[in-house]
């Protein structure tokens, strides 16, 4: 570790000294609490268990499970040895998770006890993992986390660089795969660093930690808290009336909300005749109705922000009411452009591709060098979305790139082309285009439009079952419209844009 250099771990011990006996995590399952003293002790505790096990820097680890203590703690021991986290989303089906673990061959894995019967019948297909660990205390039948805690072995002084590897979080599968998003120490806590100045976050503040800790904001808004000194308040996996309690019996006043999460919060509020009062800060991509209502109940701001797991989760961020439908100025370390097809910046009002650059831009994908070279042309990280800039600075979205189009139902990136795929794969199936359309519960749903083979029938929820089968649920249409002639171009593809015209509604 160099002079200049700064890393989670090190932030830990920052944290551990300058907090020390302040509460750091509360647990809600089992309803126990650490301090920052208590994190940095377990940290370094199972630091010593990896050091022991033979993790070395740039040694990956795969976890799969909901968001407890020891997930958290797993990214801080990490850091300290230079390992790196390989966070996988548990809803997935069992071909992605370990197309993901395969792609990143982790030599340690960590599973929940839910998940672990799914994961050893499958063990021969990953050969990489030298062992196999519980993730939450020692529920399940893997070998003990408590194990690692035991070791005896002592951490020392590591050689782990700020822009050493951190975490890999995979993306939507474009060109039908997922694709591993490298961020560094520096990427993190440079995104962090944003946050708590955004959010002007102290030690007073109290976040609900609800979103996973696989996705990018899942893990980097419980950082942000973390860095600023702030407690996390966990929940392993979200609960409407479970979180307008933890609001009220904590005075939260931090939450990431992507639809429907905000929505339901103030629908249980409102049903249990909660007050969320304390709720000052929500940082998300909700919608414009359920943004008035948190505001008006609570008298609480609502965040706006553009970013990808590709740019550390931010490009820009503001409040919604400077400029409702934006997603806010670019942050402070961010160069945020929209440029043509030649890579010319564009005057405020017209759109373009967003590209940028800057700390908080990622390392690149995960052993997919002819990718990195053509997402970072230019010396621009070319994020496929476009948008406009309007004569104030304020950035509004427009949508993915034809060769980049991307549905977002709840959060989660779905790319069409992985669900037409998996659609093909249906006997009564011709053709199909699978677009995103508003939906009231999602902001955006998944629709499959067909034409059918001759003489074929189909109805919409035997191929919504037959694709929920295949690939995670989520991914899965939310609607499908049969047709007697899919719409084409003069060159036989389909023509996305008169079929969106056409059937873009639910």
């Amino acid at each position: 570790m160099g002079l200049y250099d700064f890393t989670f771990y090190d932030l830990i011990k920052r944290n551990a000294a300058a907090f020390s006996n302040a509460k750091a995590w509360y647990e809600v399952d089992d309803r126990s609490t650490l301090t920052f003293a208590d994190v940095k002790n377990r940290v370094d505790l199972i630091a010593g268990g990896l050091k022991a096990a033979g993790i070395k820097k740039g040694d990956r680890l795969g976890v799969l499970g909901k968001n407890s203590i020891e997930y958290f703690l797993l990214y801080g021991a990490a850091a300290a040895v230079g390992a790196i986290i390989l966070p996988v989303n548990w809803r997935l089906s069992v071909d992605e998770i370990f197309y993901i673990l395969n792609d990143c061959t982790p030599r340690l894995l960590f599973a929940d006890e839910e998940f672990q019967d799914m994961m050893t019948s499958h063990r021969p297909d990953l050969s990489s993992a030298e062992k196999w660990y519980n993730l939450k205390a020692d529920s399940g039948s893997l070998d003990a986390f408590s194990s690692l805690l035991d070791s005896g072995e002592m951490i020392g002084p590591s050689e782990v660089n700020s822009d050493d590897g951190f975490v890999i979080i995979h993306t939507a599968a474009v060109a039908g795969r997922p694709r591993g998003a490298l961020l560094s120490h520096a990427n993190m806590l440079c995104a962090c660093l944003h946050l708590d100045y955004y959010l002007a976050l102290s030690e007073k503040d109290v976040h609900l930690s609800l979103l996973p800790l696989f996705h990018v904001a899942g893990l980097f808004m419980a950082v942000a808290a973390f860095q600023a000194g702030a407690l996390n308040a966990n929940i392993s996996r979200f609960d409407a009336d479970k979180a307008v309690g933890l609001i009220e019996e904590f005075n939260v006043s931090l939450c990431f909300d992507f639809p429907p999460i905000l929505a339901s919060i103030l629908k249980a509020a409102g049903e249990q005749k909660r007050k969320l009062s304390t709720l000052r800060s929500v940082v998300g991509l909700g919608t414009p109705e359920e943004i008035d209502r948190y505001q008006k109940m609570t008298g609480g701001t609502y965040y706006c922000m553009y970013g990808q797991t590709e740019t550390a989760m931010l490009g820009t961020m503001g409040s919604y009411n400077d400029a409702p439908g934006s997603a806010g100025k670019p942050v402070i370390f961010a160069d945020v452009r929209t440029v043509d097809d030649d890579g010319n910046t564009l005057p405020p009002g017209e759109a373009g591709e967003i590209v940028m650059k800057g700390p908080l831009v990622f390392k690149g994908y995960w052993n997919l060098p002819e990718d990195n070279a053509h997402v970072f042309r230019g010396g621009w990280h070319h994020t496929g979305d476009m948008g406009r800039f309007d004569e104030n600075g304020f950035l509004f979205y427009a949508g993915r790139m034809a060769e980049k189009e991307l549905i977002k139902p709840g959060g989660e990136n779905v790319y069409p082309a992985e669900v037409e795929k998996i659609i093909l794969q249906h006997p009564a199936v011709e053709k199909t285009v699978v677009i995103g359309v508003p939906d009231p519960k999602w902001k955006e749903g998944i629709k499959a439009i067909c034409e059918l083979k001759a003489g074929e029938s189909l109805e919409a929820e035997e191929l919504i079952a037959f694709v929920g089968e295949r690939i995670a649920r989520f991914k899965k249409p939310h609607y499908v419209e049969i047709i007697s002639d899919l719409p084409l171009k003069s060159d036989g593809t389909p023509d996305r844009v008169k079929i969106k015209q056409l059937y873009g509604q639910p």
